[in-house]
């Protein structure tokens, strides 16, 4: 303990109180220390303000996919149903999966090139100048190298959630998206629900007031999951687990909640409070199944994120959000949506989704009145079309519906890569402010001060344009 104080002393951290102070406690080495340092005071300039921005017309949308998993194969599947799709390339190092995605899409006309077995073949991919999207669903440790190579070499990037795991990948991301002027959009699926884009449009329409306090979530109780040797390629999601703290995955409940209170777009986060419990279900289990099957054994013995994470947010404006997350207790799945303002409030979750403007909720009658008088046109053009396509009850097509419309239409996209880098962001910033007995943690501003004048997401301009449906 002393030579980490004499190191921090020697550094000069002493007028940086509480920032020190958390770098101290999360950091082991003095070059972890450093890097946590730049990590922390790293804002470069703007480059070009992403926010709002609109990419010339594609008449039509060149895919690439990299990632043919458990995700990729029904992105794959909807973009195989989208007008104005030219899917050029499929990738994964199993090639088992790139032969299945590749028989669904050759049978309506689409001949892709196939790229598998290489870890590196997705680079070939990318490198292409006959293709202007690149879509990744790969394990999250890819998902930065792979969207700022695809940036760097003239495409668009989708991105799974997260976008990235360190506040280093997300200023890349940033920067590069700001650099080559492609847009970064981290495919943050639960923003096209039809219940939380419905709640948008009443927000935009001063139904709730002032808005004043959001919360979301993401529990799921996935334990089984993550131990199956099947479902996660060589049990990648159980290894992100084992070696990270706090809320790792925030995005599903904390991307709605944004939009609606206009983060990044009027107001900005200022700084977070995470407190997570120990883990009481994870290890128990990687020891029990040790008992019974040596395949287990390396995973037995070692610590895993803790059961509950609970983080909490104020914003600029003096408004709260709260977002939990929790894969491995016994617990019903719910996303914990609320909406909370001086006049309203929506809540989700338990389904079907409920409203309040007085200290009783509404009767299904009521509620049923309201999500049909501010039901946005664009569920109202696709919604029932998006249900029977699917993927998450259909907001996974409107998603992609939405996506390929704006840019074949030059229309700036709902979600930019400031909204990719900050909701990621609350995944290390989470685990400082645990590692610090969950002292407060400043969140960086990926806007450098254009949070101010950006303009909120219009969700009366998401009319649907002249893309079609095969």
């Amino acid at each position: 303990m002393s030579s980490r104080r004499d190191f921090i002393q020697k550094a000069g951290m002493a007028g940086m109180g509480i920032a020190g102070s958390w770098m101290a406690a999360y950091a082991e080495t003095a070059e972890e220390f450093r890097q946590l340092k730049e990590q922390a005071e790293y804002q470069p300039p703007q480059i070009f303000n992403m926010c709002g921005y609109a990419a010339p017309k594609l008449e039509t949308v060149r895919i690439g996919f990299v990632g043919i998993g458990n995700r990729g194969i029904g992105a794959v599947a909807r973009m195989n149903k989208i007008e104005g799709v030219e899917i050029k390339g499929l990738c994964d190092l199993r090639p088992e999966r790139v032969k299945l995605a590749n028989d669904m899409v050759t049978a309506t006309g689409h001949h892709p090139e196939l790229y598998h077995t290489d870890p590196e073949a997705w680079k070939k991919m990318c490198e292409r100048k006959d293709i202007d999207l690149i879509y990744i669903l790969t394990p999250w440790s890819l998902h930065t190298p792979i969207a700022l190579f695809s940036m760097n070499h003239d495409k668009h990037v989708c991105v799974e959630v997260p976008a990235g795991k360190t506040l280093k990948d997300l200023w890349a991301l940033v920067e590069t998206s700001e650099k080559t002027r492609k847009h970064c959009m981290m495919v943050e699926n639960c923003c096209y629900d039809f219940f939380e884009m419905t709640t948008l449009n009443m927000a935009r329409q001063g139904y709730f007031g002032e808005i004043v306090h959001g919360e979301g979530a993401y529990i799921h109780p996935l334990s089984e999951l993550l131990f199956s040797k099947d479902r996660f390629y060589q049990m990648w999601e159980l290894e992100e687990y084992a070696a990270r703290r706090g809320n790792l995955y925030p995005t599903h409940g904390l991307g709605p909640v944004c939009q609606v209170m206009n983060i990044n777009r009027g107001d900005k986060m200022d700084f977070l409070v995470s407190v997570s419990t120990h883990d009481f279900t994870l290890g128990n289990q990687a020891r029990e199944l040790a008992a019974q099957d040596d395949f287990y054994k390396g995973y037995a013995g070692r610590s895993y994120n803790g059961n509950m994470n609970t983080s909490v947010i104020r914003t600029n404006g003096g408004k709260s959000i709260t977002v939990q997350f929790d894969i491995s207790s016994i617990r019903p799945y719910t996303r914990n949506y609320l909406i909370s303002g001086s006049k309203g409030i929506a809540q989700k979750y338990p389904e079907p989704g409920r409203f309040a403007n007085s200290d009783q909720w509404m009767d299904e009658k009521e509620v049923k009145e309201l999500m049909e008088q501010f039901q946005p046109e664009l569920v109202r053009k696709i919604g029932e079309l998006a249900k029977k396509i699917g993927g998450h009850g259909g907001m996974d097509f409107l998603m992609d519906w939405r996506t390929i419309d704006c840019l074949r239409n030059g229309l700036r996209l709902d979600q930019d890569v400031y909204d990719a880098a900050l909701w990621s962001s609350i995944a290390p910033l989470s685990a400082w402010s645990i590692a610090n007995r969950s002292n407060p943690i400043t969140v960086p501003d990926f806007t450098r001060g254009s949070w101010k004048k950006n303009a909120p997401v219009d969700i009366s301009l998401m009319t649907g344009g002249n893309t079609g449906i095969k």
